[in-house]
């Protein structure tokens, strides 16, 4: 369902969605791979797969029996498909929320970046834990949205309420304010899950210069792009010019800033 601050969630471009958001799920997923440490042999269920990012580390430091890996945007999974040559890797199109696998067939049901999207979490949760054997394990991750985690993100919505203040309606904070270490662990643990365990890990994102910081943002794929794709030229130029002054992009050389995302397991 389409609402006011769905409206620019656009997931149709691949290659858009690698540069502006995907480049720092790829620097995640490993480390939320070290840190859930999974024996090898396993059936694993990726949803929201995406583009791949989290899809190719399962694959690689897993060592799964089998990965059935799905996502709803039929170009994502293409993409997924082109990248990743893995004869383990079952890459589906299909609805995480109801992901049509039997009862008690999966050892691992994994995602990244994907909880805060689906309109009925509770539920999402407690399909997944009838897919999982008794004992099998819940595993993902999430942006900290609400505290700022997301730093490019931050100052991306900062720039365009300080312009246009409904625009604070859109940004993931005032969206998605459950994505807390508490919260989620909260969600999860009503779900039915139980030995809920959680881990904050952080990456930098370093962008070379302002272009690079700037031009994911023209790409379309995902909120803040669609947004900043939806202005007139003039309101786009007027929130690239805020956002290089804010950053001190006059200065030249690199952006410095950090991601942080909440990573989380638990027993079925």
């Amino acid at each position: 369902m389409t609402t006011a601050s769905t409206r620019f969630d656009a997931w149709t471009q691949g290659q858009s969605y690698d540069t502006y958001m995907g480049r720092w799920s790829r620097e995640i997923a490993p480390r939320f791979l070290d840190w859930l440490d999974p024996a090898p042999g396993l059936d694993w269920l990726e949803l929201g797969c995406g583009t791949g990012a989290l899809t190719g580390v399962i694959a690689a430091q897993a060592r799964p029996r089998s990965l059935v890996a799905l996502d709803r945007s039929e170009p994502f999974v293409a993409r997924a498909r082109r990248t990743l040559a893995e004869d383990r890797v079952d890459l589906r199109v299909g609805d995480a929320a109801a992901p049509g696998l039997g009862p008690a067939s999966r050892d691992v049901v994994a995602s990244g970046l994907l909880l805060n999207f689906l309109p009925d979490r509770p539920a999402a949760l407690s399909a997944w834990r009838e897919i999982l054997r008794p004992g099998g394990t819940l595993a993902f991750y999430v942006w900290d949205y609400p505290d700022g985690g997301l730093e490019f993100l931050r100052a991306f919505w900062t720039a365009a309420v300080a312009i246009d203040p409904a625009a604070q309606a859109l940004t993931e904070g005032q969206r998605f304010p459950f994505c807390t270490r508490r919260d989620l662990s909260a969600l999860v643990s009503g779900a039915g899950f139980r030995d809920v365990v959680s881990l904050g890990i952080e990456v930098p994102t370093v962008f070379a210069s302002f272009e690079d910081f700037w031009e994911p943002f023209l790409g379309g794929a995902g909120p803040a792009p669609g947004y900043c794709d939806s202005l007139p030229s003039e309101a786009r130029a007027r929130l690239r010019n805020r956002l290089a002054s804010d950053l001190g992009a006059g200065v030249g050389g690199p952006i410095r800033l950090k991601a942080r995302a909440w990573a989380f397991r638990a027993s079925a």
